[in-house]
């Protein structure tokens, strides 16, 4: 990957799995769910409004519209898999992330808000997905702009691999800026 790659991916593309993470996968993942908010928390903490104001790429989102993202983006796909728990296949409805990043309460350094709902939804999500069946895990919804079938298991991957993803884009942002 050239540089620009690195700073879009700093851990890697997501992997589609063919097939369910084992129990102790799973756990694992929910680890991630469980612990992402207060890591998140922790990187911003003490953030000043220039470093909040900061892209983590030339072209990238600034760390406040990274915060303000994961916590539009969790909320939707929060509800995507309580859909496909109770509908059979039921058709999800997009939203252009940019647009939505470009709104004033995602430009905002007002953290707070976001980091709140970031805090209930993962607590949430993570009793959902350890109430699942194995079976269930399998429940699907429909993301018709990406034609395509997202599976339970595949959206608590996804979900922990972009926890991840955006945890870093700050963390490498931080350490190139040298900010302490």
């Amino acid at each position: 990957m050239d540089s620009i790659e690195n700073l879009k991916y700093p851990i890697g593309k997501y992997k589609w799995s063919s097939s369910q993470p084992t129990a102790e996968q799973k756990r694992n993942l929910l680890e991630v769910l469980i612990n992402f908010p207060e890591q998140l928390r922790e990187e911003v903490e003490g953030m000043n409004e220039t470093q909040l104001q900061t892209p983590y790429r030339e072209g990238g989102w600034s760390v406040a519209q990274v915060v303000h993202h994961l916590a539009d983006s969790h909320a939707h796909a929060y509800l995507r898999c309580k859909h496909a728990l109770l509908e059979k296949q039921p058709e999800i409805k997009d939203y252009t992330e940019a647009d939505w990043a470009s709104l004033e309460d995602a430009t905002s350094n007002d953290l707070s808000p976001s980091l709140s709902i970031i805090v209930g939804i993962h607590s949430r999500w993570a009793k959902f997905f350890k109430s699942l069946s194995e079976d269930e895990f399998n429940l699907e919804y429909n993301h018709p702009e990406r034609s395509k079938n997202y599976p339970l298991y595949i959206v608590l991957e996804l979900y922990t691999w972009h926890s991840l993803h955006h945890l870093e884009h700050i963390r490498v942002l931080k350490k190139n800026m040298d900010w302490k």
